[in-house]
This record gives structure tokens, sequence and C-alpha cells, in this order.
């Protein structure tokens, strides 16, 4: 069974998903949220492009949730 949820941090809406009991985190709400950044997908992403050329590398490479956007639209 999967259940969505919104959980807060600092005032800001980080959407969560739990899939075999275990919570996933959106990722972009997450810098959004850490960094004020207003492109908060555009911040995760160049923070990848950076880590891949310094030689680091994500904590897991995963395929994107479809969890549900402002418009209640699954992105």
């Amino acid at each position: 069974m999967e259940t969505t949820k919104i959980a807060l941090f600092k005032g800001k809406q980080i959407r969560k998903v739990t899939n075999n009991n275990e919570w996933w985190f959106s990722i972009i709400d997450v810098c959004g949220a850490l960094t004020d950044s207003l492109d908060a997908g555009s911040y995760w992403r160049k923070l990848k492009q950076r880590l891949i050329e310094e030689g680091g590398e994500v904590v897991t490479f995963c395929h994107g949730l479809k969890l549900e956007a402002v418009d209640g639209k699954k992105r």
C-alpha cells in the first residue's frame, strides 16, 4: 500500500510517500527547503553535475517517483 503525505521542514512543504513501509522524500523539495532556491529542480541537477565532475556521486541511483504537485497532478 502506498501512502502520500506532506511533511513540513522550516515551514516548507516536502512531499513524501511510503512504499513497503519505507518513507521516500522528494529531494527537490528538500533542496528547496534547505537552500531557499527559486528553482530547486535546477539546483539539484547542478549539484548532481558538480558531484560527478568532482569524482563524487549521489547516494543512490534511483528513478524519480511521481508525487503529487501543487496543481494536483502526479509528476
